[in-house]
């Protein structure tokens, strides 16, 4: 028998359609009896746990539910009290399930293949399960394997907590049952120090990397393949492994010419989340997005009148910008290249003042979301004095990910 566990808070109701999709693409490349373990709380509504039952019984495997809420609130209390930023993150407590596993799953289970909802398994799991984990804690695929430049993006590695070469990516794991039991004590001071350490920006990822980064066995890239990885690679051809959607630019969208998103839909199809319900969420989202777009060239036809265009643009796309827009000789450019544009962008505000209409061109600046909470504070006013132009662009720029995730 192999295990597999999913873990997950859903405060929307509209996250288990990923795991059920997950599950559902195991299911078809695996011949041998798979029982899964979910680990939830009280998010999880009496449909989506239908829908779970429906799909794995017509696979003719079994399927185990674990309500955390019920069956450790004490923990989870002290989690919540260790991560005092966790609510201004953009996970739920969620993310932090999987180092819950060890205790909450059965004794006579030796080993797990934890994995997150937002994958598809392309392979036989099997595979991954008869690998021999002998005294390592965890099986996993290493965030350098996936072509991340591990320096630059992880903090813990910079400040030399982790070596490089040993980080690794949360989203699938092979856990060794039998050490791990044993760990809870390492586990909880892995958690204690990210709740001291709230630079670290990555949660769950932080706790596991400090605790284990040296006790782990190294997996074949297929085990774990960040698809955003997979997309910047020749021919994009679909093989076996398991995809992870992460965040960013792996995420899964509606444009069928992406053969990772024709993945992620041709099962999320066959699942019972994709029903008449399912449409019409589509359909009211994509609804809003067309009155919101109907209602900014509104404001901005209003806000123009006697008013001349000022266009705060990154040089890179500096060209395209002004054969898009048709940007005149005579108006005005700010190129957004560093630290000292926004400041020269709020001077040129103050000096044109009620004469001009700002377009912003750039929803990310310096790799961070624009700051137009510096706009506001000079008292600048959004379709008064500046518009976000970016959402006028046609094509590329559009992220159809919240349309899944809506549905």
């Amino acid at each position: 028998m192999i295990h597999v566990c999913y873990c997950f808070c859903d405060k929307t109701g509209r996250y288990a359609k990923f795991a059920g999709t997950s599950m559902l693409s195991l299911f078809e490349h695996t011949k041998s009896e798979v029982t899964i373990h979910i680990l939830h709380d009280n998010t999880l509504t009496d449909d989506n746990r239908d829908k779970f039952s429906s799909l794995v019984n017509q696979s003719s495997q079994l399927i185990k539910f674990y309500n955390l809420d019920e069956i450790c609130p004490n923990k989870l209390a002290e989690i919540a009290e260790l991560i005092p930023d966790l609510e201004k993150e953009s996970v739920t407590i969620g993310t932090f399930y999987k180092l819950l596993i060890p205790q909450i799953l059965p004794t006579d289970i030796n080993k797990v293949i934890f994995i997150d909802p937002d994958t598809i398994i392309n392979l036989d799991i099997a595979e991954l399960w008869q690998t021999e984990l002998e005294d390592k804690v965890l099986g996993v695929v290493t965030e350098a394997e996936n072509g991340t430049d591990v320096n630059k993006t992880f903090l813990l590695c910079r400040e030399d907590y982790v070596q490089e070469e040993d980080y690794f990516n949360c989203g699938v794991l092979l856990m060794n049952l039998n050490i791990l039991r044993g760990e809870e004590e390492t586990i909880t001071d892995g958690i204690k120090f990210r709740g001291e350490n709230s630079q670290y920006k990555f949660l769950d990822s932080t706790v596991l990397n400090y605790c284990f980064s040296t006790r782990t066995l190294k997996l074949p890239t297929k085990f774990n393949s960040l698809v955003r990885q997979e997309r910047t690679g020749e021919g994009q051809e679909v093989g076996e492994k398991i995809y992870h959607y992460a965040k960013g630019k792996s995420r899964m969208g509606l444009d069928t010419k992406d053969p990772f998103n024709r993945l992620w839909m041709n099962y999320f199809m066959k699942t019972p989340w994709f029903d008449l319900e399912t449409f019409g969420q589509l359909y009211k989202t994509v609804q809003k997005i067309r009155n919101d777009l109907k209602s900014s060239s509104t404001k901005i036809v209003k806000a123009m009148p006697g008013k001349m265009r000022v266009f705060f643009v990154e040089p890179e796309k500096l060209e395209n910008i002004k054969e898009f827009f048709e940007i005149k000789n005579h108006e005005e450019i700010i190129l957004a290249e560093s630290s000292k544009s926004i400041p020269k962008l709020i001077d040129t505000m103050k000096n044109y003042r009620g004469m001009c209409l700002f377009f912003i061109m750039t929803e990310k600046f310096l790799k961070k979301g624009f700051p137009f909470d510096k706009l506001k504070k000079a008292g600048f006013a959004e379709y008064k004095d500046f518009v976000k132009g970016w959402t006028l662009l046609p094509g590329g720029s559009f992220d159809s990910y919240p349309l899944i995730e809506a549905m």
